[in-house]
């Protein structure tokens, strides 16, 4: 937490996970019934933690240069709050975002600065998760400019937070110590066999959760609370809640503490990932960033994962379909859904610190057809 506290000069918030900092900052400043902007490209928990606060979301149109929210075509008037993305760390458009409640999600985005500014201090709270870039399994950081804040988020915090254990702090730390190592080594295809055997990963349909409709109308009718919504938060991460010992802490620690050590290296692969042809068009933009994940639009995406994991590379966080088809109904769908359908089938995320293990398989990949123009 000290890492992040001195990156943004913000108060701080240490938390079990990104996702119940996204709930509470969204509590805390958004009143129940208000129209939240929000990208269609995004993990599935994000919506539901939306839903729970008991806002209504409101899917903006994408921008295929870097899968983000479309600033330019935003009727910003139709919305009280937004909430940000960042996605694999490219930055969102914030400063159109100006005048509104803003919270940014900056899961994907902690190493990344708009300017001299790095991102989670442009809104009323910032979003962190050490899960991402740090690599530490679990974990989130919430930041906020006043103390104020900070002592009602605490309050907030405290009353959700279930009980821990040692079992689950251990079980926490040595699942996230062999994920580490798995993707060091290439073990992909095995750390992902156990980690199903372990139930540490749900089952989907597709890259998305089962959705139950029937079961959230029920859930939406005790919102604005959290607990109701906990069926689907807590995918892959049940302890999302869950008070975390000593021993969870020093472990958060020590993975933050790397990071100014790999900076060069998730900047090298960046370079070497943005030269290929299929790059998304905003990545050349920021090559200065050392990015969660690059992204590219490749024509043929899921043979390349199966391809990418032959290699022994991982390939995570897809967010297909997009929420206007993932969850019709529980959202005010976006004005122009194609270019987000288009982004959500041609994406494929590649880590930069293993770009060198990536690149024999990028090479060989046909760029995605152009995008659909804008409706």
């Amino acid at each position: 937490m000290k890492h992040i506290a001195e990156r943004t000069g913000r108060h701080c918030l240490p938390l079990p996970s990104n996702r119940l900092g996204l709930y509470l900052a969204l509590r805390h400043w958004c009143t129940p019934g208000q129209r939240l902007l929000m990208s269609p490209i995004s993990a599935d928990e994000i919506l539901f933690l939306v839903l729970a606060a008991g806002l209504r979301p409101v899917i903006a149109p994408l921008d295929p240069r870097d899968g983000n929210i479309d600033a330019a075509r935003v009727d910003l008037d139709t919305v009280d709050a937004v909430l940000t993305t960042n996605l694999y760390g490219l930055p969102d458009r914030v400063a159109a975002f100006t005048g509104k409640i803003l919270v940014e999600d900056v899961a994907h985005a902690m190493e990344t600065r708009l300017g001299d500014r790095p991102l989670g201090t442009f809104g009323q709270a910032g979003v962190f998760s050490l899960s991402k870039h740090p690599g530490a399994g679990s974990g989130g950081v919430l930041a906020v400019e006043h103390e104020s804040d900070l002592r009602a988020l605490a309050r907030a915090r405290d009353e959700l937070l279930a009980p821990g254990s040692l079992r689950a702090d251990l079980l926490s730390v040595t699942t996230s110590m062999a994920r580490q190592g798995a993707l060091r080594l290439g073990l992909v295809r095995p750390a992902l066999a156990v980690a199903r055997a372990l139930g540490l990963q749900e089952r989907r349909v597709g890259y998305r959760i089962a959705l139950d409709p029937d079961a959230l109308e029920l859930a939406l009718k005790e919102t604005p609370e959290l607990p109701p919504f906990d069926p689907w938060v807590r995918a892959d991460l049940h302890a999302y809640r869950a008070r975390r010992g000593r021993m969870v802490h020093w472990y958060q620690a020590r993975r933050l503490a790397r990071l100014p050590g790999e900076r060069a290296r998730r900047l090298a692969g960046v370079a070497r990932l943005a030269e290929l042809p299929a790059v998304a068009p905003a990545v050349r933009d920021h090559l200065d960033q050392p990015l969660f994940r690059v992204p590219l639009l490749v024509r043929e995406r899921d043979a390349a994962i199966a391809e990418l994991k032959r290699h022994g590379v991982s390939v995570g966080y897809l967010y297909d379909p997009p929420y206007d088809d993932y969850a019709p109904g529980f959202a005010e769908p976006s004005p122009d859904p194609a270019q987000a359908r288009w982004w959500a089938r041609h994406v494929l995320p590649v880590d930069p610190v293993y770009a060198h293990r990536a690149l024999p398989v990028l090479r060989a990949l046909e760029p995605a057809t152009p995008p659909p123009p804008p409706a």
